[in-house]
C-alpha cells in the first residue's frame, strides 16, 4: 500500500475529505518524525512503538573491492510492533 492508497482507505473509514485525510497522514508522520528526532518514543498501545536505537561504529567490507571502510556510529529509527498488531497479522 502506498501513501495515496492509505489516504483513500482513511477517507473511506472516516468519511473525511481527501485533503483532510492527507493532512492527517502528513501531520502524523511529521509528529512521529519530530518526536524521534528529539529522542522521544511514540507508543500506540496495541499497534506498536516508534523509537530510536544507537548503532555502534563498525568496520564494513566493500564487496566490489574487498577493502574495508569505517561506518560511523549513528542513531537509527526503529518500530516494535505491539501484541494486537502481531496477532492481527498472524491470524
Amino acid at each position: 500500500m502506498n501513501k495515496q492508497q492509505l489516504v483513500e482507505n482513511i477517507m473511506a473509514k472516516t468519511n473525511l475529505s481527501k485533503s483532510a485525510s492527507e493532512k492527517f497522514i502528513n501531520a502524523f508522520v511529521e509528529t512521529v518524525t519530530d518526536a524521534l528526532a528529539e529522542g522521544d518514543k511514540v507508543q500506540l498501545v496495541g499497534f506498536g512503538t516508534f523509537e530510536t536505537r544507537e548503532r555502534a561504529a563498525r568496520e564494513a567490507r566493500n564487496p566490489q573491492t574487498g577493502g574495508t571502510l569505517h561506518v560511523d556510529a549513528r542513531i537509527a529509527p526503529a518500530f516494535k510492533p505491539g501484541k494486537a498488531l502481531k496477532d492481527a497479522v498472524n491470524a
